[in-house]
């Protein structure tokens, strides 16, 4: 299932989907963690799956938003990450160490790989995305914030 922001990954690779449980009734609980507390894209992704698992003949569904453990960025798949670099999305780094993400990044182009990039704006399409603009091939693309 594609998420309805990025829907160039799936729920998984977002990290989102944390569980799916069938029980021997046949009752489908699905739990998800949003990327933030507030995010608007939680109602969506619920309509979504309750539909597709519907669609394939699963009436007794159940999705719960899940806030604790609370999502991070560590949790996009390494398949989810190259494929928002294919699709011109700067990944994040995976946290190297427990504690505090560095203030000093050096985010890559998505496009031509170079480091020299700036930032234009905190926020872009969506609140977990920053703005950048390569300084070597001058593009702008977003960059999913470390969280």
């Amino acid at each position: 299932m594609p998420d309805p922001e990025l829907p160039v990954l799936t729920l998984g690779e977002l990290g989102v989907l944390r569980s799916v449980h069938v029980s021997g009734t046949g009752h489908v609980d699905v739990e998800l963690t949003p990327t933030y507390t507030g995010c608007p894209a939680i109602e969506a992704m619920s309509a979504d799956i309750e539909q597709v698992l519907r669609e394939h003949g699963r009436d007794d569904v159940t999705v719960r938003t899940v806030l604790s453990p609370a999502w991070s960025t560590d949790d996009i798949s390494a398949e989810g990450r190259r494929k928002l670099a294919e699709f011109g999305i700067a990944p994040p780094r995976p946290h190297t160490a427990d504690g505090p993400v560095p203030l000093s990044l050096t985010v890559r182009c998505p496009r031509c790989g170079s480091t020299d990039t700036e930032l234009l704006s905190r926020f872009s399409s969506t609140a977990c995305k920053a703005l950048r603009r390569c300084v070597a091939c001058q593009e702008p693309f977003d960059h999913f914030k470390e969280l």
